[in-house]
C-alpha cells in the first residue's frame, strides 16, 4: 500500500465514485443527502476533463442519483451493480424483480415500527435497515435481517455498511459494475480509479488495481493504495484535476 494523498489524473485516466461518504458526507438519514450546484458543476467538468470517462458507482438507486446529481446524465452503476447505465444510455437491471422482496418488506417495516429511530429504506431491487440514529438496535436488526436472509435462499445475501444493513441479489458487486464500464467506451483502455470510503468499494478497489490502476479509500473505514481524508478532501482533489490544463 502507498497510502498518502493520490496524484492527480491525466485525461488518460477513467473515475469511478462512490456517493456517500466519498462524494458526500453521510447524513443521518439516507434522504437527507443533498448535492449543490457546485458540487454538480465540479463533476461536470471533470468528466470533461476525461472525456466522458467519469461513472458514480454506488448503492443508491440510479432513479434516486439522477435526481440528487440533475441535470447531468452521468454513466452510473446502482445499487451496488445490481443496476447500471453506460454512457450510451442502455440501461441494465439484472433481471431481478422486486416483488422478491415483497415478504422481507413487510417484516422490516414491523421491525422499524417496533425499534423508534431505525429507517428502512426500500429501493426497489433492495431493502436496507439504517440504525444510525438508533445504535441500541443494531443487535436486533442484523439478527432479523439474518432470519430474513435464511429465508430468502442462496439468491440473495446481506451487505454490511456503514451503520446500516442491507438485503441484496447475490452474484452483483461494485467491481462487476466496474468491470462491465471498463469493457466499453469512453472507459475501455483507460486506466482506472475507484474512490470509496465502505466495505462494499473493496471489489471495486480490487478490479482498479488488478488493471494496473489505483484505489482511493476515504476516512478511515477502508484503506486503498491512496487516501483521502474524507469528502472535503476528495472534492478538493477533484477540483484540482478540473482546473489542469
Amino acid at each position: 500500500m502507498l497510502q498518502g494523498p493520490p496524484p492527480p489524473l491525466s485525461h488518460t485516466a477513467c473515475l469511478f465514485l462512490d456517493v456517500d461518504g466519498t462524494l458526500l458526507e453521510l447524513t443521518d438519514t439516507p434522504l437527507t443527502t443533498y448535492a449543490n450546484d457546485e458540487l454538480k458543476s465540479l463533476l461536470g467538468r471533470v468528466a470533461g476533463r476525461l472525456h466522458g470517462a467519469l461513472a458514480l458507482v454506488s448503492g443508491r438507486s440510479i432513479e434516486y442519483l439522477d435526481a440528487l446529481f440533475a441535470p447531468l446524465n452521468l454513466p452510473i452503476a446502482g445499487l451496488h451493480g445490481v443496476e447500471r447505465r453506460g454512457a450510451s444510455g442502455k440501461l441494465e437491471r439484472g433481471g431481478i424483480d422486486p416483488s422478491h422482496l415483497d415478504r422481507a418488506r413487510a417484516t422490516l417495516r414491523a421491525l422499524v415500527a417496533a425499534h423508534p429511530g431505525t429507517l428502512l429504506e426500500d429501493k426497489g431491487r433492495t431493502v436496507a435497515v439504517h440504525f444510525r440514529l438508533a445504535p441500541r438496535a443494531e443487535a436486533v436488526v442484523r439478527q432479523s435481517v439474518a432470519s430474513i436472509v435464511s429465508g430468502l435462499g442462496a439468491g440473495y445475501h446481506a451487505q454490511d455498511g456503514n451503520m446500516m444493513i442491507e438485503i441484496k441479489p447475490s452474484g452483483f458487486s461494485k467491481g462487476d459494475a466496474i468491470g462491465a464500464f471498463l469493457r466499453e467506451p469512453p472507459f475501455a483502455g483507460k486506466m482506472p480509479v475507484f474512490i470509496g470510503d465502505d466495505l462494499t468499494d473493496l471489489d471495486g478497489f480490487a478490479v482498479v488495481e488488478s488493471r494496473g490502476g489505483m484505489s482511493i479509500g476515504v476516512g478511515d473505514r477502508v484503506k486503498g493504495q491512496y487516501q483521502l481524508e474524507d469528502p472535503t478532501a476528495v472534492r478538493a482533489w477533484l477540483a484540482r484535476i478540473a482546473t489542469t490544463t
